[in-house]
C-alpha cells in the first residue's frame, strides 16, 4: 500500500513540475504538454514484449532487447522535445527546466512502478 501511495505522489510531483512549466504566467506556452504523449508509449514496448516472449526464464530475450531499446529512444525523445523547443525559442528555458524535471520525476515512477508491480508474485500489476 505505501508503495502505490508513494508511487502516486511521484506522478503528482513530475505533473505538477510539467504544469509548471507549461502554465506560468511568465512562461504561458502549452507546447511542452506534447510530453504526455512520450509517457502514454513508454510502457507500451514492455507491455508487448512482455506478452510476446515465452521463455521469461531466460537471460536474453531478442525481444525483450528490443522493447529496451524502444523504450530508451521513447525516454530520450521526451528529454530531448522541450530542448529542441527551447533551442528553437518556442518555449523558454526556464520552461523547459521544469519539463526535464517533471521528466525525470514522472519516467522515475514509471520505472519504480514496474519494479513494484512487475515481479510476477501474487500482488502485481497483471491484476489491475
Amino acid at each position: 500500500f505505501a508503495a502505490l501511495v508513494g508511487l502516486s505522489f511521484g506522478g503528482a510531483i513530475g505533473l505538477t513540475f510539467l504544469m509548471l512549466g507549461c502554465a506560468l504566467e511568465y512562461y504561458g506556452v502549452y507546447w511542452p504538454m506534447f510530453v504526455l504523449i512520450f509517457y502514454f508509449i513508454c510502457p507500451i514496448p514492455h507491455f508487448i514484449a512482455r506478452r510476446v516472449s515465452d521463455d521469461s526464464d531466460a537471460a536474453s530475450s531478442a525481444c525483450r532487447e528490443l522493447a529496451y531499446f524502444f523504450t530508451t529512444g521513447i525516454v530520450v525523445s521526451a528529454f530531448g522535445f522541450p530542448i529542441i523547443l527551447a533551442r528553437v525559442e518556442a518555449i523558454k528555458w526556464g520552461a523547459c527546466g521544469l519539463v526535464l524535471a517533471g521528466n525525470a520525476v514522472i519516467f522515475l515512477t514509471i520505472l519504480g512502478f514496474f519494479l513494484v508491480f512487475g515481479r510476477g508474485d501474487d500482488f502485481s500489476w497483471e491484476q489491475w
